[in-house]
């Protein structure tokens, strides 16, 4: 597990998405026109469904492409960031002469090995022929124990993460954390559930190990027994794990001790041992993020035979694998969790999933020429300078609330100040100097790259946090709140059309990149990161009567969302997507706030038709357009932390009075809120 993992609550669950530019209209005025009649729905009124309004067009004319399970805005700015890394990376490997160990040549081989699907066909699971050896060689527990810890520092991760981080309660201080994991299902309750799409999901999820099983070498009974082992497993892994719900608790999640403790809470594995192994013999104190799960690791470790761990383990290795070997290998890992869990048509092109992986790998490494590229220092300048004025709108926000006394406003106010920005890129690159990449081996570069992060990680521990690091390369189509470190992060990548367009007026641009920093601001105000101090640290700065108000407040909002439905029946959860919907609304109110502030009181002059708080609205809402396979959008109603884009722009503004007004919302109304039961916090 990667730091970037446990970050709070990041604002975007995108993957994917294709040019932004030029829809499939072929509207290549998209860009500058920015708010395009052809992709909205006029004959949809506001106030019934504000999304349609503002995206309908857009949403009839761009089905989802065969190789993507949801396609929207992000999608298509994703897809205009791969074709502009492919530019830089085919520059790259035309270079002949690169100097071995230079950046050059590591970006260069990387991703070549990857493109040279003769030589991996060839290879086939050959490739992996050695640590399918060490799983056969197995004769005692502690041999399970012993290659547990080796499979994780090459990036497998069975049973559960391992990684570094800031002391939730120390924050300037990096400690190991230990982190519940080794199931190969997107969520528990695809183990717990026993409706008939579940069951179905099982019994496919079953018949995949086989299938794999099979194509590393085993006959098909084994197969057959040793995929009922390994899933064995992890369904009792599942029932100690906690649900997503009790994970975005912090409190829930920090329990630190030290070997000697975590021995006595989990007896059966050995606890000293793994830590030698890794290369860790002193870890010091160190967090276990979900103590019941690694109590339960004892019983299921000590009640499990050899031969299943083992099973279990082969598993573990082809599922990491499977992405980087031969074609049928990566067919069937598609076929599962692509088709079958996203409802994906086709796979992506082969260099763009290579492409990502070179990305994934040697991320600063071609962020640094991504950025000299195509990130232009202006750009820097202007987004800092609307930070800015996002913080001073928060800042008068906050010393109007009618909630909160003044002792929590005066700290909220000093955490608002003391929040760090940081734009683009980092001011010091990572140093790949280490990391050795061949020329004729795909998958080898992958493990080497796994490793050097995970020693990277390592060498963190018992470290000063170095808070000039980021937790997400340059060219990453996101943005992010750390609370540990009280930053706000918006790589280079995400500023671009729709969110940050030069060429867009400033009500577009303050509805668009401007709610994207509100909402990562309010991240550090959620139900969650709240509990972070200035400093970010885990400690409890609130009076309890501003507590008991916000949590009032937050239960409004959570009603809103658990009563919204989407796919006809099903419903979001207001719980788990409570940080997001939280940072959604805040988001809105803090950037129209700082809209406002920059008119002086002037009111510009209508576009196309559309008044200036209207184009806010509008620019905000054209952000969360896409189109969604059904079953994807099963599985992130269960597993993401994000609303739905739909219910993303349904329901934050119709809480303002400034949008009922703009597009005069009138009781009646399908979307509208009755004034008592809108949800007002930030």
């Amino acid at each position: 597990m990667t730091k970037s993992i446990i970050i709070a609550s990041l604002i975007i669950n995108i993957m994917m998405c294709h040019k932004y530019a030029q829809s499939q209209t072929n509207d290549k005025t998209d860009m500058i026109k920015t708010i395009n009649p052809l992709n909205m729905e006029l004959s949809v009124k506001p106030g019934n469904n504000f999304y349609l309004y503002v995206n309908g067009g857009w949403i009839k004319n761009n089905p989802v492409p065969p190789e993507y399970s949801q396609y929207g805005a992000f999608t298509v700015l994703f897809e205009n960031n791969q074709k502009q890394l492919k530019e830089l990376v085919d520059e790259v490997s035309a270079k002949k002469n690169a100097g071995k160990g230079s950046i050059a040549q590591k970006i260069r081989d990387f991703y070549n090995s990857g493109m040279d699907s003769d030589h991996i066909k060839k290879l086939g699971v050959k490739a992996i022929s050695s640590e399918m050896e060490s799983i056969d060689h197995i004769k005692t527990k502690k041999d399970v124990e012993s290659l547990i810890a080796r499979m994780q520092k090459m990036g497998s991760y069975p049973l559960f993460y391992f990684y570094a981080d800031a002391d939730q309660k120390n924050s300037s201080m990096e400690i190991a954390n230990l982190y519940q994991g080794g199931l190969g299902l997107p969520d528990i309750d695809y183990y717990r559930s026993d409706d008939d799409a579940t069951k179905k999901i099982r019994k496919a999820y079953k018949k995949h190990i086989e299938k794999m099983l099979v194509l590393a070498g085993e006959d098909k009974k084994n197969a057959e027994n040793d995929a009922e082992k390994a899933f064995a497993i992890e369904n009792k892994l599942s029932a100690v794990s906690f649900t997503r719900l009790e994970r975005r608790n912090p409190e829930m999640n920090y329990n630190k001790m030290n070997v000697e403790e975590l021995q006595q809470q989990s007896p059966a594995f050995d606890w000293k041992f793994y830590f030698t192994e890794i290369g860790l013999s002193n870890p010091g104190d160190f967090n276990v993020s979900q103590l019941p799960f690694f109590k339960g690791i004892s019983n299921i470790y000590d009640s499990t035979s050899v031969e299943d761990w083992k099973a279990y383990l082969r598993w573990n290795l082809l599922n990491s694998a499977a992405s980087y070997l031969s074609k049928d290998f990566v067919e069937e890992n598609f076929d599962f969790y692509g088709r079958i869990m996203s409802g994906q048509q086709e796979i992506r092109t082969r260099w763009k999933r290579v492409l990502a992986t070179t990305s994934s790998g040697l991320g600063e490494a071609l962020g640094q020429l991504y950025v000299e590229k195509y990130f232009p220092p202006k750009s820097k300048i202007r987004m800092l300078k609307l930070v800015e004025n996002l913080r001073q709108a928060f800042a008068i926000r906050i010393k109007e609330l009618d909630w909160m006394s003044e002792e929590t406003k005066q700290k909220a106010l000093e955490k608002l100040d003391a929040i760090t920005v940081k734009v683009g890129y980092p001011d010091k690159w990572k140093d790949y100097e280490k990391l050795e990449i061949v020329p004729d081996n795909y998958y080898q570069n992958v493990l080497n790259t796994r490793e050097f992060d995970f020693n990277y990680n390592l060498n963190k521990i018992g470290k000063p946090v170095d808070k000039s690091e980021w937790g997400m390369t340059p060219q990453t189509v996101n943005a992010y709140y750390n609370p540990s470190n009280n930053e706000i992060v918006f790589p280079a990548g995400i500023l671009q059309p729709p969110f940050f367009n030069k060429d867009a007026d400033d009500a577009v641009n303050y509805g668009a990149i401007g709610v994207v920093i509100g909402h990562e601001m309010t991240h550090g105000f959620d139900d969650q990161g709240r509990k972070y101090d200035k400093d970010g640290n885990l400690n409890d700065w609130w009076t309890a009567e501003d507590a008991k108000r916000f949590n009032k407040k937050i239960k409004k909002l959570q009603k809103l969302y658990d009563n919204y439905t989407i796919l006809d029946s099903l419903h979001v959860n207001g719980q788990l997507t409570m940080g997001e919907n939280i940072a959604d609304l805040g988001g809105l109110n803090i950037s129209y706030e700082a809209y406002q502030m920059t008119l002086h009181g002037i009111t510009p002059k209508p576009i196309d038709g559309f008044s200036a708080n209207q184009r806010f609205f509008m620019g905000f809402a054209q952000v969360w357009r896409q189109n969604i396979r059904e079953k994807e959008m099963t599985k992130r109603l269960k597993t993401d932390v994000h609303s739905p884009g739909e219910a993303r722009v349904n329901i934050p503004p119709f809480n303002m009075k400034a949008f009922l007004k703009a597009f005069n919302i009138q009781p009646g109304d399908r979307l509208y809120i009755e004034p008592d039961n809108r949800a007002i916090i930030w």
